[in-house]
């Protein structure tokens, strides 16, 4: 437990150490967002028909270059999502060393799951000779990385608790990654309890990680040194 007062040299040390850390964090964080959101929503999600294997499939021949660059895309952001996890946990490695550390770890276990859900997609690629079996890969992508996000639920859940206890972070942006955390958690789960879920809670939940986003970029570094460990 360390003490609430600093001095100004340990303040101005602990501002010069995050600094970088959360540059780099808010940076891969805004290409992440860009190479996903085209990737998976510009992309692959227009040329998969759910249900008709034989239009997915063909729609997937038709673009098949676009489909691999999406592919490609999708790798990158698990490259990114690396660098993320070890820039955070030195972002907030003075509030909590242990669960900074765990919550990187979190974010490393996902980066690995979504990975293993990116290759489906690199199989459907060599299956669209077997339509049925492309599309049951496209879904199998669908459904591991819609798992995937419990565990980085997890991961928000503690970037979160770390930001509110920090003394560094604005509190209201700790309490939008909780509740973004809590929102990839429960549409984790539905994923796996219904066959088909009524809604997606992380729609509306994400803003706590784009709070993120722009703190790590302008504010990341700048303000009070951690007042609890």
């Amino acid at each position: 437990m360390t003490s609430s007062a600093s001095t100004p040299a340990a303040t101005a040390s602990h501002k010069t150490g995050i600094r970088p850390a959360s540059l780099i964090a808010g940076i891969a964080l805004a290409l992440m967002a860009v190479l996903a959101g085209v990737a998976n929503f510009a992309v692959i999600t227009p040329l998969v028909a759910p249900g008709d294997a034989s239009a997915t499939a063909t729609a997937i021949a038709a673009s098949e270059p676009l489909f691999r660059a999406a592919i490609a895309m999708l790798v990158v952001v698990v490259l990114l999502d690396l660098i993320v996890a070890a820039a955070l946990r030195t972002v907030f490695a003075s509030v909590n060393a242990a669960l900074s550390s765990t919550a990187g770890w979190f974010r490393v276990a996902y980066s690995a799951v979504f990975l293993v859900a990116i290759a489906q997609l690199a199989i459907a690629v060599t299956q669209l000779d077997t339509p049925d079996a492309a599309l049951a890969s496209v879904t199998a992508f669908t459904t591991i990385w819609h798992v995937s996000l419990i565990i980085f639920a997890g991961h928000l859940l503690l970037v979160g608790y770390l930001a509110f206890r920090s003394g560094f972070v604005p509190r209201v942006f700790g309490i939008l990654l909780l509740i973004a955390g809590a929102g990839y958690l429960v549409d984790g789960f539905m994923s796996v309890l219904v066959a088909q879920p009524p809604f997606t809670l992380a729609a509306v939940t994400f803003v706590g990680e784009v709070a993120l986003i722009f703190w790590l970029l302008i504010a990341g570094g700048r303000g009070r040194s951690a007042a609890i460990a």
